[in-house]
């Protein structure tokens, strides 16, 4: 069951910034989420997660590959924006973890979105080269799910690579789950 936060959260200091809790969009029964770091501008005056630049690169890469944005599960590890588009600290990440982690149960897959989210759901450090589109399951509130990091969508503005593994990564998921 997926617990969303009140709208009056003030469980970490984005609560000072945020104009909206950004909530997961998408089909709340899809086997697969897609989890980005954090919220940008436009999430934030929306409340809903990729509807920015990142996001119509994820749309496209999606429709691009035969899996509409509306079959799947998109969230973020944090559900407020960081100050400046930083990254979210680790602490914030805890104390967004109780909502992410209802968000996940019960898929049969995770893509991580990015450094962030793969460092939060993985403890992953490491080069981004070294670990996309590997495989390995990771503990979901005691639930083992299967965990594909890759590239954020806007590391393919200036990446042109990370736009082809992004689109393996989409395509994996695509014959596998869907």
């Amino acid at each position: 069951m997926i617990i969303p936060p009140g709208k009056d959260c003030q469980r970490c200091d984005l609560c000072r910034h945020r104009t909206k809790i950004v909530v997961p969009c998408g089909d709340p029964a899809s086997p697969v989420a897609f989890v980005g770091e954090g919220p940008g501008e436009n999430e934030d005056l929306q409340g809903v997660p990729f509807v920015g630049r990142a996001g119509k690169i994820l749309d496209g890469i999606l429709e691009e590959m035969g899996l509409p944005r509306e079959k799947v599960f998109i969230t973020n590890t944090v559900k407020c924006r960081p100050p400046e588009n930083r990254e979210p600290t680790p602490e914030e990440m805890q104390a967004c973890r109780p909502y992410l982690v209802s968000e996940l149960q019960g898929r049969k897959a995770i893509v991580g979105l990015g450094k962030s989210s793969i460092r939060d759901l993985l403890g992953y450090e490491g080069s981004m080269k070294d670990i996309v589109n590997t495989r390995q399951y990771i503990d979901v509130g005691g639930e083992k799910i299967l965990f594909i990091p890759t590239y954020h969508p806007m590391a393919c503005i200036y990446q042109p690579a990370a736009r082809e593994q992004l689109r393996l990564t989409i395509a994996m998921v695509r014959e596998e789950f869907f």
